[in-house]
């Protein structure tokens, strides 16, 4: 791959001035090898395995940070989701997996091990349940395990008995840990759609259509998109267009070249590239000031669903030029907490849940480290993750549901996460409650349209 000087320097522009970086470079690790009758076996197995395919992944991620001068700010691993390789040992909680995972990624020096995770979208299995029940505990006695769950697809519908399940999950998870702002809800995702390739946290595992192991790359530049279209206010969205385009191309290509000097390196199988747009809590690496840069007074002012539709088909079509192998989640993300744009536009009461909700249909995720009222019950959590699922089902796209409701507060109060994670205002829910819905129970039957066979 070719740079012309004029390349290099501009490139070298986007990581100075404007917080250009890799999000993430991802090992993706199979564990079905690993399972066998024996928890304690099995878990021998997982370690072992871990340590020596990603025992350098961090050195060759600080090595290629200082050669070629390109930031990786995480680190991380992914794994078979455990629910499929735990279920066949005897054991009936699956917290010792996390911990496992978690004195791993210490040792390892990894940022995030994702992969404690259930497939349920058309029914459970026994290990799912277990590991479903295994969740709070397991987020609540850990640093870097992140969990997910998938309860729906465009294929199966939505699994209503997972997703009552997730909202009491969930509550439980954050009053496990209560003395940190519920952070433990911070690092689980239930999703429709799941991407098995996915480089992100909280929702990245390694999937059973992958190999034995690959490396995939998230590459994210909110502020090199926002600073290119300084220099177009007042032009056309047809120009606007081609310039997120052109800037997602000259993104992509930089993550491209990391990827596969990263998987030379570790001699595993370059992956994908992840071209999600991911904003972080500091100023000038944010999702909503583009959408500000676009036109818009403030994120979540009328237009802002019209705007984010058209960055992320942008960044896609920019991004698939410059890339051999795009997937993962690829467009932009909106969560709260981690977008400071966000957070200012959460405290103006510009934008609210039923916005952000609105704004999920054309973005790469969902609700996105959202923070909600510590009496937010179980069942109006499980009715919000239904509202998102139904949005991934019939739009037949990813969607997700990463939300806290924060122990002892209430809304415009404030919580915070820490690092990445930022933090944010608790916004405010509708009062109507969703229990007799919730309770129904059940599977939302699968759109006409997925029939395609």
């Amino acid at each position: 791959m070719l740079f012309t000087p004029f390349e290099i320097k501009e490139t070298v522009d986007m990581f100075l001035r404007y917080k250009l970086d890799i999000r993430a470079i991802t090992l993706g690790v199979s564990l079905l090898d690993c399972a066998c009758a024996s928890g304690e076996e099995t878990r021998r197995r997982i370690r072992e395995k871990i340590f020596r395919l990603a025992g350098s992944l961090v050195k060759i991620g600080r090595e290629i940070e200082v050669e070629y001068g390109i930031p990786i700010i995480n680190k991380r691993v992914s794994v078979t989701p455990i629910a499929l390789v735990a279920g066949s040992s005897e054991d009936l909680d699956y917290t010792p997996y996390a911990q496992t995972l978690d004195d791993t990624a210490r040792q390892l020096g990894v940022d995030f091990v994702g992969g404690f995770s259930a497939l349920v979208q058309k029914g459970f299995s026994t290990g799912d349940r277990r590991l479903i029940a295994s969740i709070p505990q397991a987020l609540a006695c850990t640093e870097r395990v992140c969990a997910s769950v998938n309860v729906a697809s465009t294929k199966s519908g939505v699994n209503m008995d997972a997703v009552r399940l997730m909202g009491e999950t969930i509550k439980a998870a954050a009053e496990k840990t209560a003395g940190r702002d519920g952070i433990g809800c911070a690092k689980l995702v239930v999703f429709c759609n799941a991407p098995e390739d996915n480089p992100f946290m909280a929702g990245a595992f390694h999937g059973t259509g992958e190999g034995e192991s690959c490396l995939n790359v998230g590459v994210s530049g909110p502020g090199v998109v926002k600073a290119a279209l300084e220099g177009c206010r007042g032009a056309s969205f047809d120009e606007l267009a081609e310039v997120i385009k052109k800037t997602a191309f000259k993104i992509t290509r930089m993550g491209q070249l990391v990827g596969m000097e990263a998987a030379k390196r570790l001699d595993v199988p370059f992956g994908i590239l992840d071209l999600s747009l991911a904003p972080t809590p500091a100023a000038g690496d944010s999702v909503a000031r583009i959408l500000e840069e676009m036109g818009l007074e403030a994120a979540g002012a009328h237009g802002s669903t019209a705007a984010l539709a058209m960055l992320t088909d942008m960044i896609k079509k920019g991004g698939v030029m410059a890339g051999a192998h795009v997937g993962g989640f690829s467009g932009a993300f909106i969560p709260v907490s981690e977008d400071e744009g966000m957070i200012a536009a959460v405290r103006s009461g510009s934008i609210g849940l039923d916005k952000l909700e609105a704004m999920t249909s054309v973005c790469s995720v969902g609700l996105d480290m959202i923070a909600l009222p510590g009496d937010t019950s179980a069942a109006t959590i499980s009715a919000i993750i239904a509202d998102e699922m139904a949005i991934g089902m019939v739009n037949n796209k990813t969607t997700a549901v990463r939300v806290i409701p924060v122990p002892g507060k209430k809304a415009g109060d404030w919580a915070e996460f820490g690092g990445l994670l930022g933090g944010a205002p608790v916004l405010p829910l509708s009062s109507a409650k969703s229990d007799a819905f919730i309770a129904r129970g059940g599977r939302i039957p699968a759109p006409i349209h997925s029939f395609r066979n």
